[in-house]
């Protein structure tokens, strides 16, 4: 048998929105607070605590595009919409989602939204990714990019290397970014690419900045394995 023929085959595995919060949780990416409900009952609940408005999503190990399926539910504003909502979502279900609850969190409003995240290049290795998202992501494509490990130096510098600095100060009333915040998001997920070797990439889209405080409402994380 030859050597090739002997390798292990890398394939690779995207986790839930849940399973990839779990994992970059710990590095002090800002995620807002959120429940899981198991049924529309327990979706009014956690609704109630959380205060209304609230976001739904459907989340299960076999869902990973969400938004192109439909599973999303924004603006929540009372418990007849979230019952409705999390019952929806619920028989939207399939075998192979595995299984499922309805993932419930504040809905949270932002005027600028920044895209953050891990990507390993095939010739260079693991990246970190910073880049201004939202309806401006194509028309701009501002990003900035930088190899694993990262220092505070490089995480600052990827701040300003973006173009559209308007954006990360004062903006619509709102606080400008607060970039010592942004700099630890940045170098938290470098960390996470160190301690965890199987990441092929993390992907926080959207981050958004609330106050000036980056928050990440989303994160998709693909893993490589033998």
């Amino acid at each position: 048998m030859s050597a090739d023929a002997e390798a292990p085959i890398r394939v690779t595995h995207t986790l839930s929105e849940a399973e990839s919060k779990h994992l970059l949780a710990p590095f002090g990416i800002p995620f807002p607070i959120e429940r899981h409900a198991s049924t529309a009952a327990e979706a009014v609940e956690a609704a109630e605590a959380i205060g209304f408005p609230v976001v739904a999503k459907l989340n299960g190990p076999g869902i990973a595009h969400k938004t192109e399926r439909g599973l999303v539910r924004l603006g929540l504003a009372d418990t007849t919409a979230i019952e409705a909502a999390a019952s929806d979502l619920l028989a939207a279900a399939t075998d192979d989602d595995g299984e499922v609850t309805v993932l419930v969190a504040p809905m949270l409003k932002a005027n600028r939204e920044l895209i953050v995240g891990l990507n390993r290049d095939p010739q260079f290795g693991l990246t970190v990714v910073l880049g201004i998202g939202g309806i401006l992501a194509e028309a701009i494509a501002d990003v900035s990019i930088r190899l694993v490990p990262i220092d505070r130096h490089d995480a600052e510098e990827m701040i300003e290397d973006l173009a559209t600095q308007a954006l990360l100060g004062a903006f619509r009333g709102e606080p400008a970014v607060d970039r010592e915040s942004l700099i630890e998001v940045l170098l938290g997920l470098s960390q996470a690419g160190i301690e965890h070797p199987e990441l092929v990439s993390a992907d926080l889209n959207p981050v958004l900045v609330v106050d000036g405080q980056p928050v990440a409402v989303d994160a998709l994380v693909e893993v490589a394995g033998a």
